[in-house]
């Protein structure tokens, strides 16, 4: 748990030093998440790690108010309309205090310990890696407000292998048979290599991570990347992946 504990802070670090440059008015601009501010988007970080500690410390007691509304984006925006009536101060504080809590749970859990979720219980391991993901993501909407890009770093790794992980479920929530296992073969910074996947398969994905990355969080379309499938399958995972539970 070390490494990717290590890595979720060091993203969340990462995201709130960028705020803290961020001037106070510009917390209202609109970010590409239709809707959403800045501040918006920081209350739903907060609010979800929030979830993410009553996952850990009381069972998920609380996931079962995502059923009361009619969709999840309705859902979502709940959870983050708290942060509307609040100073930016406020919100980010809110932010930093639930955070803490949730790296403080996961510190004290095995990798393999269950962890109750929205989309069905996982390791802790990948709870974590989700915190990260859900980070990163929005992080990429808050610097595109700006007209900037956040540097890649060795962090996509664990994004990268989300993303991979987790095509059996986003093939099922796209209504599309998972046919043959895909195997993903990206470059992260400093060249290293991202290999994710069975060697025999003949249904393959190459390019870059941080396109893979962007691409599994809804942030670009692998039309707009360099990103070469090979197979059926592998065409088809570049449409449908999604690395958020």
């Amino acid at each position: 748990m070390r490494e990717i504990l290590s890595d979720l802070v060091a993203e969340q670090q990462y995201q709130d030093q960028f705020l803290q440059r961020t001037n106070i008015r510009d917390w209202k601009l609109p970010t590409p998440s239709p809707g959403w501010t800045i501040q918006d988007t920081v209350s739903h970080l907060a609010s979800f790690e929030e979830y993410a500690y009553n996952a850990l410390e009381e069972g998920g007691s609380r996931l079962e108010e995502a059923v009361r509304y009619p969709n999840q984006a309705e859902f979502t925006l709940a959870a983050l309309l708290p942060g509307r009536s609040m100073r930016p101060q406020d919100v980010i504080e809110w932010w930093r205090e639930a955070r803490a809590k949730v790296v403080d749970s996961l510190s004290r859990k095995s990798p393999s310990d269950r962890v109750p979720w929205f989309a069905g219980d996982m390791s802790a391991k990948t709870f974590a890696t989700t915190r990260l993901m859900e980070t990163w993501a929005h992080g990429l909407d808050i610097h595109q407000t700006h007209g900037a890009e956040p540097e890649d770093t060795p962090r996509l790794r664990h994004i990268a292998w989300l993303a991979w992980k987790t095509l059996p479920f986003a093939f099922q929530d796209a209504g599309q048979p998972y046919e043959q296992p895909v195997r993903v073969e990206v470059i992260g910074p400093a060249y290293a290599k991202y290999v994710f996947g069975p060697e025999d398969t003949d249904q393959v994905i190459k390019g870059s991570a941080g396109d893979w990355c962007r691409v599994a969080v809804r942030r670009r379309s692998a039309d707009d990347t360099s990103l070469k499938a090979q197979g059926a399958v592998a065409e088809m995972a570049l449409k449908v992946v999604r690395a958020y539970l």
